[in-house]
Order: C-alpha cells, then structure tokens, then sequence
C-alpha cells in the first residue's frame, strides 16, 4: 500500500514540482507551486465539477426530500427506497462530497511530506531518470513568502476563498422563505462558517508550501463553483 502511495501520488507530485521549478517557475518554488496546483485540478476537474454539480442538485431536490421523508416517516425501509428512486430520478449521487475528499487527501498528505522534511538531496533519489536534480531549491514565493515556514496572510486567503466558494455553493430557491429554511440549508450555511475556520486552525502551522497549494486550490473552486451554478442556471432554470 506504501509503495503504490509512493508510486501515485508522491513520486509523480515530486517529479511534477522539481520539473516545473527548472522549466516554466524559473526556478521559483511558489510559482511552481502554483503551476502544479492548477495543472492537478485541470486533470481532476471532471470530479470536483460533478462533485459540485451534485451538491447543488441535492439542495434543489431538498423539498421533495422533505416531502417523502414525511411520506414514509413511519416505514424507514419505504422511505430508503422512495429516496433511491428520488436521487435515481434527478441524478443526484448523495456521497459525492465524500469522493471529493478521498481525492484531495493523498494529494495534501504527499505535498506535507514533501514540504515537511524540505527539497533536497534525500528526496531527489525519487526523480525520475529524465528529470534532474537541482543545486538548490529556492523555496520561496516570488522571493517574498519563505514556504518552508508557516505564513498566515496565505492561510486567510485560503480561508476567505473557501467562504466565498461554499457561500456560492449555496442555493437559494426564488421566492423561499429565508426564515423558514430546512435542517440541510441551516447546514449549508453553517459550514459556509464552519469549513474556513477549520481550514484556517488546520493549515495554520503547515509550511507555507501547503498552505499555497490550498490557497490556489480554493481559489479555482469559486470560479469553478460560478461555472457550475451558470450551468445549472442554463440547463435547469433559477
């Protein structure tokens, strides 16, 4: 299990860094950073799009959810089946949020690791034959930002662009009654909060490095998330 970690995700994530530092950053760590961040989500766009797709379709769907849940309040087993056909009839996938996590996990725990113990020769032993080792690494942010040392201007940022997006992930039914909302949407809303505090307390004492991969990451999700509510907003109306 090990060795096929090692062999997925942080051999090809280590790889993809020291190539871009030489190539196209200029020998420019963050703008590296930066780089691999856009080109990983870009390749894992079709998950995080279908993920957030999903997640607005299961907030639209939230009446009729309610709807059969009194239906069957009384027979669990109905109202298991009622809901399947529901999910079934709308496409809507209800763990897809839980896909979204299992892909961004190894990606984090790979560049932790990476960052934790610093670019040198140790881990250059894991290059591939076509990618060559640097002298040195300058493991900064345009020279500005030392990445090896936690930075909490990138970790708000982070924070910030993680509110915006989950705050435009929430959907708002013409004419509802914003007093009058269901246990799902008083969710959404709290975990508008919720989710960049505890991005800001997680990323707080990582490496910048980290940090500047969330910070990019969360960024490409509002505009994604925007792409989406237009698509949807064109395919299924307001």
């Amino acid at each position: 299990m090990v060795y096929l970690y090692q062999q997925i995700f942080y051999r090809p994530i280590l790889n993809a860094l020291v190539f871009l530092y030489q190539t196209a950053a200029l020998h420019d760590l963050g703008l590296a950073i930066i780089l691999a961040t856009l080109i990983v989500r870009l390749i894992l766009y079709p998950f995080f799009h279908k993920g957030a797709r999903q997640q607005m379709l299961m907030q639209r769907i939230q009446p009729k959810i309610k709807e059969v849940q009194e239906r069957y309040k009384n027979d669990r087993e109905k109202q298991a089946e009622a809901l399947m056909a529901l999910y079934k009839e709308h496409g809507v996938n209800p763990f897809s949020s839980i896909l979204l996590l299992v892909v961004q996990l190894p990606i984090l725990i790979a560049l932790y690791r990476i960052f934790l113990s610093g670019l040198g020769p140790m881990q250059f032993t894991s290059l591939y034959s076509f990618v060559h080792a640097p002298v040195m690494v300058n493991a900064t942010l345009l020279g500005l930002i030392d990445l090896s040392k936690k930075n909490i201007y990138l970790v708000a940022i982070a924070g910030i662009a993680q509110y915006f997006q989950a705050r435009l992930a929430i959907y708002r039914a013409p004419g509802a009654d914003q007093k009058n909302l269901s246990a799902a949407e008083k969710m959404a809303r709290q975990m508008s909060f919720v989710g960049p505090l505890i991005t800001v307390v997680i990323f707080f004492n990582l490496p910048a490095a980290v940090g500047l991969y969330w910070t990019v990451s969360s960024i490409f999700s509002v505009v994604q998330q925007v792409v989406v509510n237009a698509h949807l907003r064109k395919t299924h109306g307001a």
